[in-house]
């Protein structure tokens, strides 16, 4: 059953679900989604976890407030929602702005990140224009007038010519512009490429070979930033392979949590 509690200053929606004792697996969005880009790989995870997923700030049915917004306030967001939940040692799966939310969070609380897997992400991911011009775009004409280019960027050639598309860009368009606003000025304000240097925790990476967002070249350059990492590409998919490829994804973060004794 998904709920909402207030933790700095706003209400956060979540859903945590799994044994009370089980291992804690946490999953960070992406710009633009809700938790429920997760739906397809929780099946195929070990029944034993406990789960954590949550819609951040400004997206999916958390508060929205004005932005913009930074990302030590999306840090903390979680950070908070982490604690007042007593969740600790987790293994922490951030995808996109996600994955920037788990390098932040796992430099600040080694405590509550116990490994980290940066799926579709970097430690800065475009640049200064790039995003300005996306707040201007969305900020004049809706977060509609970005649906097109950006269902581009996220999903593989063959997944756009599915059924399945109309869902999946329905839902970016019904996310708050304010929110993408205020996650897209945190983004363009991020670069964690010397801190992210500093992890000495197990990491892993996620690819997507059709990745018009993160390319996967970007997304090993930070896997290569932590000692002892690995890097995982996932042919024939765009920046959200865990709605193209679920099981596949599903598999990779369930050898990671083998491999690290998180099962």
């Amino acid at each position: 059953m998904s709920t909402v509690i207030k933790v700095n200053g706003i209400n956060i929606h979540y859903k945590l679900e799994g044994p009370e004792t089980g291992p804690v697996l946490v999953f960070s969005n992406s710009l633009g989604t809700d938790m429920r880009i997760w739906d397809g790989v929780i099946s195929y995870l070990p029944k034993n976890l406990k789960i954590l997923r949550y819609d951040k700030r400004g997206h999916g049915l958390s508060d929205c407030p004005n932005s913009p917004y930074s990302m030590d306030t999306l840090i903390r967001d979680i950070e908070l929602l982490m604690d007042t939940l007593k969740l600790r040692n987790s293994l922490f799966v951030g995808l996109s702005i996600g994955g920037m939310i788990a390098q932040g969070l796992a430099v600040k609380r080694l405590d509550l990140v116990k490994g980290i897997a940066l799926s579709n992400t970097a430690a800065k991911i475009g640049n200064h224009e790039i995003w300005e011009n996306r707040i201007a775009k969305v900020n004049s004409s809706g977060i509609k007038s970005l649906a097109e280019e950006t269902m581009k960027r996220w999903f593989s050639n063959q997944f756009l010519k599915s059924k399945e598309i109309s869902l999946w860009q329905n839902m970016f368009e019904r996310q708050p512009a304010e929110g993408y606003a205020g996650c897209a000025s945190a983004i363009s304000g991020t670069d964690f490429y010397t801190p992210t240097s500093g992890l000495r925790l197990p990491t892993i990476a996620i690819a997507g070979s059709e990745d018009g967002s993160t390319p996967p070249d970007l997304v090993r350059e930070t896997c290569n930033l932590v000692p002892g990492s690995k890097f995982n590409l996932i042919q024939g998919v765009g920046h959200i392979p865990c709605v193209e490829a679920p099981k596949k994804y599903a598999k990779i973060l369930s050898d990671f949590m083998k491999e690290i004794g998180h099962v």
